[in-house]
């Protein structure tokens, strides 16, 4: 049965229940600087596979996983750069989730991840004490797929219920904001979500991160339109009397529907 912790008076107990249940594979909830989410074992592929279906997700789109340090990078990524470093060194803890590539050796079953991985290190005291004591945990936002993230305990409950063992409450969540994404897997670093994290302050760090997608020029503006020429009275057994007409929607299409999107 769910319980529900409260870590500003019960913290080491809530520390306690949280490590009994991820070594057991089940599923937790525990608040970080941005929104709640929903934690499991990262190094356990039927942990993160009960979370995926916790959440009513499919293995496309695997949760990134959170970890203490900073130092802790090195044991999944072989590849940690300057870039990854600058980073790192300037908003972590805090709202950045880094794309790296993975260690070729890291066995972690997160979903269809590929060759890389998504990392970050919250800007919360409880929960990276928790960390420390799990390890790196998958965690994704307090949801089901579809639905608004959670931002408080009762959110997460109304909608994970007993899908989760353990619930961790620290109060409101956040801003309720969630990590800017930034690849920096291959080639030039690129954004792929806007987050609490602005561009001008990534960039600030990294001047090589790509400019955002421009924004598609709008078309020309239609002309205006063509004043109506007076009708001609034909003479009677002429030309234009006898022309047959042209049917008024030859030149019609119906219009395309526009993609998702």
């Amino acid at each position: 049965m769910a319980r529900v912790w409260d870590i500003a008076t019960e913290a080491d107990a809530a520390i306690d229940a949280a490590i009994s249940a991820v070594m057991d594979g089940a599923c937790i909830v525990l608040p970080t600087d941005t929104v709640y989410g929903i934690g499991a074992d990262a190094a356990s592929g039927h942990a993160v596979q009960g979370l995926l279906d916790a959440k009513e997700r499919g293995r496309d789109m695997p949760p990134p996983v959170l970890i203490a340090e900073v130092a802790m990078l090195r044991a999944l990524s072989e590849e940690v750069t300057d870039d990854v470093l600058a980073l790192a060194d300037a908003f972590w803890p805090g709202a950045l989730t880094l794309v790296v590539n993975a260690h070729p050796h890291l066995r972690m079953d997160l979903g269809d991840r590929g060759d890389t991985i998504a990392v970050r290190v919250p800007d919360h005291d409880f929960t990276r004490e928790l960390l420390r004591a799990t390890g790196p945990l998958a965690v994704s936002s307090a949801n089901v797929s579809g639905q608004p993230a959670a931002t408080t305990i009762e959110e997460a409950q109304r909608q994970l219920g007993s899908r989760v063992r353990v619930y961790l409450d620290g109060g409101p969540a956040g801003e309720g904001e969630p990590s800017t994404i930034v690849d920096l897997s291959s080639g030039t670093p690129t954004i792929l979500r806007q987050g609490r994290i602005s561009r001008a302050a990534l960039a600030a760090i990294l001047p090589a991160l790509a400019e955002p997608e421009p924004e598609p020029e709008p078309g020309p503006e239609p002309g205006p339109e063509p004043e109506p020429q007076p009708e001609l009275e034909p003479e009677s057994g002429s030309a234009l009397e006898a022309a047959p007409e042209k049917p008024d929607n030859v030149l019609e299409d119906d219009p395309q529907d526009a993609p998702d999107a």
